[in-house]
């Protein structure tokens, strides 16, 4: 399936909902309420000093379509053109709001690796990309705790890294880990 043919809007789980899957999965996790935050910049005020690894998500696409949620250190400023190289894809560019909703369920300034709750559509047909493509930062995986929001923006889910690749192999998926310092730049 490719991004110009969206599955409908998945049902959107709630909090709760990822909470009783991670549970499930007996994975440890400690989750903070605050003020929802729309950017990195308002996450790093409101937020206080929450341990772990601090992230952001980013929701794009190839020029065949092919969706991928890159997920790397909040700080870390990429270049579409080198990432393209290194994801081995062609020119990248954001995914929409309504692409998002549709794929992931998500929303701008909730877009998270928790998301892929929402894209455990069967597999598509032989040769045909089903799933959105999930990349994460080597350098974030290497924390001992990772923070993300848990599919809202007002509240923060802190987990081991262990326990995110355990939670997204849950949803079918298979995270890439990638040096991700390879494609950033400098402002």
């Amino acid at each position: 399936m490719t991004d110009e043919t969206p599955p409908s809007s998945p049902a959107a789980a709630t909090p709760d909902a990822l909470f009783a899957r991670l549970d499930g999965l007996g994975i440890d996790y400690e989750t903070h309420h605050h003020e929802p935050v729309f950017t990195v910049d308002e996450a790093k005020h409101l937020r206080g000093a929450l341990p772990g690894a601090h992230c952001k998500s980013l929701f794009i696409r190839d020029k065949k379509k092919i969706c991928f949620l890159v997920v790397c250190l909040e700080d870390r400023r990429l270049d579409m053109k080198a990432l393209a190289g290194l994801l081995d894809c062609g020119r990248l560019s954001f995914g929409s709001a309504d692409r998002l909703r549709q794929r992931l369920g998500g929303t701008p300034g909730s877009v998270t690796p928790f998301a892929a709750i929402h894209d455990e559509a069967p597999e598509a047909p032989a040769g045909a990309v089903a799933k959105v493509q999930i990349v994460l930062d080597q350098e974030m995986m290497q924390a001992a705790l990772v923070n993300y929001h848990p599919l809202i923006n007002d509240m923060t889910t802190a987990l081991s890294p262990d326990s995110l690749l355990r939670f997204l192999q849950s949803t079918g998926h298979e995270a890439r880990i990638v040096d991700l310092a390879a494609a950033s730049r400098e402002d």
